[in-house]
C-alpha cells in the first residue's frame, strides 16, 4: 500500500505533533472555510470539517494518506473558533475566565484510491483561572492569541491561564497524535521519517 502523508493543515502546531513523533510527512493547506451549525452534535461537527478538509487535498494527492483534522472550543453550549479581531478574543477570553471549557479535535484520515476513510474525535476538558483585566491585555498584546481558537494557545502565554486539564494535552493543541498513531497501526502504516512542504 503507498504511504505518502500529508498533513492537510496550515497549523505549526500540529506539524510540530507530527515532527516531535518523527512521522515522515509533507503538508500543505486547505481552502476550506470552517463553518458551524449548533443544531448538529459539536462531535459530528469538527470530524465533518476535518473530512471537507481532507477531500479538498485529496482532489489533487488522491495517490496519498491524508490527514485533516479541526478544534474548536466549546463552553456553556458555545461555539468559539479564531477570534475575528481583538475586541472577540477580549471577549472570548472573559467568557472563559474562571470556567471549565471542552476542547474537541476532529481527525479524519483518507486515501481516495484506496477508498479508505477513517474519522475519530477527542474531548479534553480545561479549567480557566480566574482573569484579570490586565492578564488578558497583556495576553492580545502578544498577538498569539489572534489565529487560535479559543483565543489562546495552552502549549504558549496561554498556559498561564490553565489551572488544570483532564483528558489529552495534545488534543488541546489541535491533534491527539496517540490515537492517531493507532489508525496508522489499522491501517498498516509506518509513518517514520521526515517532512516538507509542497
Amino acid at each position: 500500500m503507498y504511504q505518502k502523508i500529508i498533513l492537510a493543515s496550515g497549523s505549526p502546531r500540529r506539524r510540530e505533533l507530527f515532527t516531535r513523533l518523527g512521522i515522515n510527512f509533507q503538508y500543505t493547506t486547505s481552502a476550506t472555510k470552517e463553518e458551524f451549525n449548533e443544531n448538529e452534535p459539536i462531535e459530528q461537527q469538527v470530524m465533518k470539517v476535518a473530512a471537507m478538509k481532507a477531500y479538498d487535498v485529496a482532489r489533487i494527492y488522491d495517490e496519498a494518506f491524508i490527514v485533516a483534522a479541526d478544534t474548536i472550543v466549546y463552553c456553556e453550549n458555545r461555539i468559539l473558533g479564531k477570534p475575528r479581531d481583538v475586541k472577540d478574543a477580549q471577549d472570548m477570553l472573559n467568557f472563559l475566565s474562571g470556567k471549565m471549557h471542552e476542547v474537541i479535535t476532529g481527525v479524519v484520515v483518507i486515501n481516495k484510491n484506496h477508498n479508505i476513510h477513517e474519522q475519530f474525535y477527542d474531548k479534553t476538558e480545561v479549567y480557566f483561572k480566574k482573569l484579570n483585566k490586565e492578564m488578558i491585555n497583556w495576553y492580545i498584546d502578544s498577538e498569539e492569541p489572534m489565529d487560535k481558537a479559543g483565543a489562546y494557545a495552552i502549549q504558549g502565554k496561554g498556559s498561564l491561564f490553565v489551572e488544570k486539564i483532564i483528558g489529552n494535552y495534545d488534543t488541546v493543541v489541535g491533534l491527539p497524535v496517540g490515537k492517531l498513531l493507532e489508525v496508522f497501526a489499522k491501517l498498516g502504516i509506518r509513518p517514520y521519517g521526515g517532512f516538507h512542504e509542497i
